[in-house]
């Protein structure tokens, strides 16, 4: 099989933990120069591309800057830094749990994505931690919800990367899940729930439909009191949104989700109050580089658990 050429290492360095965007163009003829190609491409505006041709914003390989008269060359690389949102600072801290020349492992608290994407830029738990470790390399291996808190991997070495993250590709991680939801004593637990999960673009919340199952989740119930009860969730492949969709399947969604069973209206930005009740508890895995074993186990408690008038008020 022939292998992808890598893309050049891009001549601007990152900003505030964030990577350049990275454009290549690609082949036809459709365009005479890099700038019409990318007012064609991208939503910014005519405006503000030649605002930043003008100011030498956008440069090539060779970290020189594109004018607005640079020919079109299919296949060409060029860089250039986004302008950043205006962001709400998550006031609630990623905790390092174990750290080594290879990897990170950190406890994302709620409301923090994992990576760069949309309106959620420098906060996010990747910029957060290359900024505090000073590790400018630093990768996901995986990812978490915004909204689910929890263990996530990162990895040092870029060329390690591919690595970790096959062991979740692969599913040699075992990876274990608490959530607080509903107590029903006619649901009948511990089951394994499989169903086919099928998420659309654009479409904030994924559904299930007929056919072959994509996704198995095991559901355990830990403990119960007040109508409410703590669930072990044990996913065995990785749906977006499976837990959420499958506790809410079993008539017991998860406290505090705004999407399952229904799509409510967005929370204003600021508003931390009765985060989604979801917490990656645990990962164990043979480090691939290392060979070490490795378990890992985040100290956190769900709110609405441990003090549900708190959670709800």
């Amino acid at each position: 099989m022939r292998r992808r050429t890598p893309p050049p290492p891009s001549p601007l360095p990152q900003r505030d933990g964030v990577d350049p965007m990275r454009v290549r163009l690609p082949p036809g003829d459709a365009w005479a120069t890099v700038r019409d190609h990318l007012v064609a491409r991208l939503t910014a505006g005519a405006g503000v591309i030649d605002d930043m041709l003008d100011a030498g914003r956008i440069v090539d390989a060779a970290g020189s800057p594109v004018t607005r008269d640079r020919e079109y060359v299919p296949g060409m690389f060029v860089w250039f830094h986004r302008e950043l949102p205006d962001e709400v600072r998550v006031p609630f801290a990623v905790e390092i749990l174990y750290r080594d020349d290879h990897v990170v492992v950190a406890d994302k608290p709620h409301f923090l994505a994992t990576t760069p994407r949309g309106s959620h830029v420098t906060e996010t738990a990747l910029a957060r931690l290359r900024r505090e470790l000073g590790i400018p390399a630093l990768g996901p291996a995986h990812r978490l919800d915004r909204l689910t808190a929890g263990l996530l991997l990162f990895t040092v070495r870029p060329e390690e990367r591919g690595a970790y993250q096959s062991l979740f590709r692969d599913r040699r991680v075992a990876k274990e899940y608490e959530a607080v939801a509903p107590y029903d004593p006619a649901l009948a637990l511990p089951r394994t729930v499989r169903s086919r999960i099928v998420k659309e673009r654009g479409v904030l919340a994924a559904r299930e439909v007929a056919g072959e199952p994509n996704a198995e989740s095991r559901v355990e119930l830990l403990e119960h009191r007040d109508g409410r009860a703590r669930y072990r969730l044990t996913p065995r492949t990785g749906q977006t949104h499976q837990l959420r969709v499958h506790m809410s399947a079993l008539g017991v969604p998860i406290l505090g989700d705004p999407l399952y069973p229904v799509v409510t209206g967005p929370v204003p930005a600021g508003d931390f109050r009765r985060p989604l009740q979801l917490l990656a508890r645990a990962l164990e895995f043979t480090d691939p580089v290392t060979g070490r074993a490795h378990r890992f186990v985040s100290p956190r408690t769900l709110a609405a658990w441990s003090s549900y008038d708190g959670w709800a008020g």
